[in-house]
């Protein structure tokens, strides 16, 4: 870690982490030598302890110098083997599991396991720190559990718990906190100075590696240098034109996060060149495996080998020791973290992010035997989420920073993968200047109106209308943002903030992937703009489901308004899918540009709109806000929600969407799913070639 951290830099304190290290391993040998496995209990604290020892073995190995490629992939397919899909089921890290064979103690324990796991990528870049603190941890209760089973071990156990994440509050977030705005000097090295040539260095990160991030990189390979330039540009200049269109300055900034899946590194050694060229350094980091960094079930956006089972059943571990005490200490930390680090986070000019879609098919198990969050500890979440996004906005002003978003194919997603990602750096490269053209003619008609109203055709039952901000100079004032290939690439919609009131109706898909997660019957029924009523029909039973929605879409609010209105125009896209039927396996990213989107939660504005914005011909998009998010001056709790998610109606599930003026007159854009208004017709060529 590099020595500007100072979280571990200090040579008494690497000289304390060692001495702990030397006893915590004798005493984590004596566990595994003398368990018996004649029961349960025995056999986990075994298993637990051969996980342990197996860590500190590897310590040894990567003491002097990093560890060779075949040494990297050994020690992977050890450390991993348990979480492995065929064998997951049936090991303590699975809840279910665990209480089977453990009683009610079995979630707890499982999920002390599954914060073990997570020491993996951090003893790989060469930190010891936390695979002290959960080892010592593991030892105590161990220690606590040697006595005796039942609910006084448990509850002594949970007290530990609580100690342990108090105590280490401090580490922890300032860690992930400075994994932003400095960068993970081991990662970047990966990245930057590893041989490409074959695919060993992929286990140096200390990450799963499975087919997919194998077969990215064999891939990616048997491309040109042009190619990989051009993959490279295209991401980068979507980057660069996000701040040109916004009018912020760009040349304040120095640093950029960059964040892609493993098996891309040709593609991003080569951006971060580029990056380079227009001035900017790019930043590496690790995305947190412990559960107090989880929001839902998110896997690691590094890679697609996480098992995401073990993720959603490991979801809301911290239910364990979230409390007020908790959220307040997190929040001092992250308030000092970025006070000392100020100059650091304020040259951070955003995220860029190369995503990944075409994963295996994933449908969540709900169990009954996980630990989740209680209706106290969701309120505690969602005040957190919002107090340090105030903080981070105090630090890294959104108004100031930018962002952008590719996304490519994995080669699970069909047979004919190569042929899909070619056809997406295609699609990925559409032009600018004629989705500009085609869609000043959409917006033209937008803002002649004051309400739009969508339905749905066949089995689709939405029938919403949307009411739109008053424009009071319409040669110079738009309501929608004339949207291409910057930071949301692929090009293809024009997109704007509704007014709440009078925004009514219903929403509903067939069938939509939303971060990877799929929603069966989603319905969603607006009343003056706020979500009045959810419900899909994913599980056989509406406690699961309402649960589903809960962590996933509502995260946790009660409420939610209606962020964006949206038409996307990529009927490129569309057919794309169609053609590979791979419609389920599209990346929000692309899907949400084929067909109209709606998105619930924050505006696409959030925080900065007070910034004017002007589209391409130099009309100001002036819907940059909502009566929710207009309350960021009196309340900037009650503004935001840290939440922004796409929900689409594809084409073809599409009916009609009119266009109502206020002198009664009604403008069709879309009927039966094609394009109608006049000098849009140029969008319907692909369907007709389908």
């Amino acid at each position: 870690m590099s020595d500007e951290r100072n979280f571990v830099s200090d040579e008494d304190y690497m000289d304390l982490l060692n001495e702990r290290l030397e006893l915590i391993s004798d005493r984590m040998m004596l566990i595994f030598e003398n368990t018996n496995v004649d029961n349960d209990y025995n056999r986990y604290f075994h298993e637990v302890s051969g996980f342990f020892n197996n860590i500190f073995e590897l310590i040894s190995e990567r003491k002097d110098a990093p560890l060779s490629n075949e040494s990297a992939k050994k020690w992977h397919d050890k450390l991993y083997s348990r979480l492995q899909k065929e064998n997951y089921e049936n090991t303590f890290l699975n809840p279910k599991f665990a209480v089977e064979k453990l009683g009610e103690e079995g979630t707890f324990l499982s999920a002390l396991y599954a914060d073990c796991i997570g020491v993996i990528p951090y003893v790989y870049s060469g930190s010891i720190e936390e695979a002290v603190v959960f080892s010592e941890f593991f030892v105590c209760v161990h220690e606590i559990f040697a006595e005796s089973t039942g609910s006084d071990s448990l509850e002594f156990a949970l007290e530990e718990m609580k100690a342990v994440y108090h105590d280490y509050t401090d580490v922890f977030t300032k860690n992930s906190i400075l994994d932003i705005v400095l960068g993970n000097d081991y990662c970047m090295d990966v990245l930057m100075n590893s041989d490409l040539s074959n695919t060993d260095y992929l286990y140096q990160y200390g990450l799963m590696v499975g087919d997919n991030e194998i077969k990215s990189h064999d891939f990616l390979a048997t491309l040109s240098e042009d190619e990989i330039t051009s993959m490279a540009k295209t991401y980068v200049d979507g980057y660069i034109r996000g701040f040109k269109i916004t009018g912020r300055d760009i040349s304040k900034k120095e640093t950029v996060g960059i964040h892609y899946c493993l098996g891309f590194e040709r593609v991003m050694r080569r951006s971060v060149e580029v990056f380079k060229e227009n001035g900017l350094r790019a930043l590496s980091t690790f995305t947190p495996q412990f559960s107090f960094m989880r929001r839902g079930a998110n896997r690691n956006v590094f890679t697609t080998a996480s098992n995401r089972q073990f993720f959603f059943d490991h979801r809301e571990d911290k239910a364990f020791y979230y409390d007020k005490a908790y959220a307040e200490r997190v929040k001092e930390v992250t308030k000092d973290t970025f006070e000392k680090f100020r100059e650091e986070a304020s040259m951070y000019s955003g995220p860029a992010l190369v995503e990944i879609f075409g994963g295996e098919k994933f449908d969540p198990i709900d169990k009954k035997e996980v630990k989740l969050l209680s209706k106290d500890q969701r309120k505690l979440v969602v005040e957190y989420a919002s107090t340090n996004s105030q903080i981070m906005e105090e630090y890294i002003p959104e108004d100031e920073t930018s962002f952008t978003i590719i996304s490519y194919p994995v080669a699970s997603i069909s047979e004919r993968y190569e042929e899909i990602f070619s056809e997406t750096v295609k699609l990925n490269t559409l032009d600018n200047d004629k989705y500009i053209r085609i869609q000043d003619k959409l917006i033209d008609a937008l803002d002649s109106g004051e309400r739009v109203h969508v339905t749905g055709r066949g089995d689709n039952e939405t029938d919403i209308t949307v009411s739109l901000h008053h424009l009071s100079d319409p040669s110079k004032q738009t309501n929608f943002e004339n949207c291409v290939g910057d930071v949301n690439i692929p090009v293809g919609e024009v997109f704007t903030s509704p007014i709440l009131k009078g925004t009514n109706g219903l929403l509903h898909v067939k069938r939509v992937f939303l971060s990877g997660f799929e929603y069966r019957d989603l319905r969603l029924k607006f009343k003056d703009g706020m979500i009045e009523e959810i419900t899909c029909k994913n599980f056989p039973d509406e406690e699961s489901n309402r649960r589903y929605l809960d962590e996933h879409i509502l995260h946790h609010h009660d409420t939610l308004p209606m962020g964006e209105f949206a038409i996307g125009t990529n009927t490129v896209a569309y057919v794309m899918a169609r053609k590979f039927n791979i419609e389920d396996k599209m990346d929000i990213l692309i899907a949400e540009k084929t067909g109209p989107h709606f998105a619930v939660g924050d505006t696409c504005y959030s925080h900065a709109e007070d910034i004017p914005m002007y589209n391409p011909n130099h009309k100001e998009v002036i819907a940059r806000e909502n009566e929710v998010s207009s309350l960021r001056k009196s309340d900037p709790r009650k503004a935001y929600f840290q939440c922004h998610t796409d929900i689409t109606i594809p084409y073809g599930e599409l009916g009609s969407i009119d266009v109502l003026g206020n002198d009664g007159n009604t403008t069709t854009i879309i009927r039966e799913g094609r394009f109608v208004l006049p000098g849009t017709e140029e969008l319907n060529e692909p369907l007709d070639n389908e």
